[in-house]
């Protein structure tokens, strides 16, 4: 289970590296007069919400493949004779 701080922005200047290493553990909210103002998150964690860590491979996956329908023509290949002069 992740873990969720929450931290006064006072707090999170005070100790920043504190912050950091709680959002190793999971998000951590920052608060302005009381009330969420931002939030910090690891890298990772970032990356999974935007999808910007995505493998070529996880991009090109289609689970809806198997419902569409695709012949391809055989493909001809014939041979030229080489001109090396």
């Amino acid at each position: 289970m992740m873990a969720i701080t929450t931290i006064s922005s006072r707090e999170f200047n005070q100790d920043t590296s504190s912050a950091k290493k709680a959002a190793l553990q999971g998000p951590v909210i920052i608060t302005d007069r009381g009330k969420p103002a931002h939030v910090l998150l690891s890298i990772e964690e970032y990356e999974k919400l935007t999808g910007t860590n995505a493998s070529i491979v996880d991009l090109l996956v289609m689970p809806e493949a198997a419902d569409i329908e695709f012949e391809a023509e055989r493909a001809v290949i014939t041979h030229r004779p080489v001109d090396l002069s």
